[in-house]
């Protein structure tokens, strides 16, 4: 059923109270059996003749955090001479790199930060050195040197995620979620003295608290959309194949009922969306379960073999996510250091681990470069996505802040400066996108996640190892 605040139900009849001249709650979702679907912002929901700021469907400001590992071939010295990831020019006036063109579409949604260092990626003492691997992706949103245990007595930092999560994501049905496109997946000790946690997880809640990230689409699916009812009702459902929808149809007619034909339109696209989202993760069980060969027979069953196919289904989970405000916050983690895994589609047959260590070749730098270019061509999809979602005043991408960059810098000596980043979006205003900024040798990376707090409200006097803003 349609659940409202309290303050709605009371002395309600039969007929649910939007189709009087009252509005919809923000928070009013449409519940069946092990289902909880929330709604988009509606017309519906803002009071009328009441400004849009000064109610509960004011936009707030997304935070997706995207880590894409080992490093770009622009932070080498062949590849900072031949700018293969940061523009030769900085400001407003600048050409996009090779392994940044696909971005120039949203070039007035893109600010680059270049040449910062993340120094507590790096060994602190002879025993730590060869570990990058393994610290590196700790470090990513804390800034934080991990400390060095095969226990777990694990300790890092908290990552600017979980700090904006913890502020402004509490009234959210999800605080926050954690994705991820590969994992090492292993309890205990990895390798040179680290527990496996550190590199199979970019979010932390505490120093002391990592938060698992689901590789699973149809696990992420449950989790924003699912909920609402006991584990043993959600088997049921997934058991008799039915889609989502059929548990909450006669709540969907009884809404549409009461809306004009803008909200109308907006709620049957919101619908579509998860449908067909729905469609695509069900297919991809069936293939996966029916005994033809899978070229990863380890993954769950909901995972697709293809990567790009796998990447499009967590951007498109992340996007309803922020459309419905179930949740405004998401971590994203798009691959590990040491995988193996070749990307037919961008043209390099090198496997990932083996084209990142280039040996300073010029030509193998060259085309460490182009994976890098196609790991970021995958950005616009989501990009688009949020653009194309209006959102109060104007569409999620203006409300969102979307990082993207990677803990190490150059991936064949494991070193992390000059480490690869840029975000998108307008966060709200904060930000102006079209600009590239060079900051001055041995700026941390810190200084830029402080930035990012600030710009969403969040006052913190400092993050990890930072000395201050950029001027973004």
């Amino acid at each position: 059923m349609l659940s409202l605040p309290w303050e709605q139900q009371r002395g309600r009849s039969n007929k649910v109270p939007f189709i009087s001249k009252k509005h919809i709650s923000r928070r009013a979702v449409l519940r069946g059996i092990g289902a909880t679907l929330a709604l988009p912002l509606l017309d519906s929901m803002i009071p009328a003749q009441t400004p849009l700021s000064k109610t509960a469907a004011a936009p707030k400001t997304r935070l997706a955090c995207i880590e894409m590992v080992h490093g770009a071939a622009g932070s080498t010295v062949e590849g900072s001479d031949k700018h293969y990831w940061s523009p030769e020019k900085e400001g407003s006036n600048f050409e996009f790199s090779q392994s940044l063109s696909p971005l120039e579409p949203f070039r007035d949604y893109v600010t680059i930060v270049s040449d910062t260092d993340l120094n507590p990626a790096t060994a602190h003492s002879t025993a730590e050195e060869g570990a990058d691997h393994f610290r590196s992706s700790a470090v990513f949103l804390t800034a934080a040197h991990p400390k060095m245990t095969e226990g777990s007595d694990y300790y890092v930092g908290p990552s600017i995620d979980q700090i904006y999560a913890q502020q402004f994501g509490q009234d959210t049905p999800l605080p926050s979620i954690q994705l991820c496109i590969e994992m090492v997946d292993a309890s205990g000790a990895c390798d040179y003295g680290y527990a496996c946690v550190y590199a199979d997880t970019i979010s932390w809640a505490s120093p002391t608290s990592p938060l698992p990230m689901t590789i699973d689409p149809r696990m992420a699916f449950e989790n924003l959309f699912g909920d609402g009812g006991t584990p043993a009702e959600r088997l049921a459902r997934g058991k008799v194949n039915r889609s989502i929808l059929d548990w909450i149809s006669q709540d969907v007619a009884r809404l549409r009922k009461g809306l004009g034909p803008s909200d109308r339109n907006r709620l049957n696209a919101y619908l579509e969306d998860v449908r067909e989202i729905e469609r695509r993760i069900q297919r991809i069980e069936k293939y996966n379960a029916s005994g033809e060969a899978r070229a990863l027979p380890a993954a769950p069953l909901g995972v697709p073999d293809s990567y790009e196919e796998h990447v499009r289904l967590m951007f498109d989970l992340q996007a309803l996510g922020f459309m419905a405000d179930v949740t405004r916050v998401s971590a994203f983690k798009m691959s590990r250091d040491v995988s193996g895994r070749v990307w037919p589609e961008s043209g390099v047959k090198t496997p990932f681990h083996n084209c990142s260590h280039h040996g300073e070749t010029p030509a193998k730098v060259a085309e460490f470069a182009k994976l890098n270019r196609y790991h970021v061509s995958l950005i616009p999809y989501f990009l688009e996505k949020l653009k194309n979602t209006p959102d109060g005043d104007g569409s999620l991408l203006d409300h969102s802040l979307v990082l993207y960059g990677s803990p190490m810098g150059d991936s064949n000596v494991h070193n992390h400066k000059r480490v690869p980043l840029f975000l998108a979006g307008h966060a709200s205003g904060q930000l102006k996108g079209n600009l590239h900024l060079r900051t001055k040798d041995g700026t941390p990376m810190a200084n830029v996640l402080l930035t990012i707090l600030h710009k969403l409200g969040v006052n913190m006097e400092s993050i990890g190892d930072s000395t201050g803003e950029v001027a973004i």
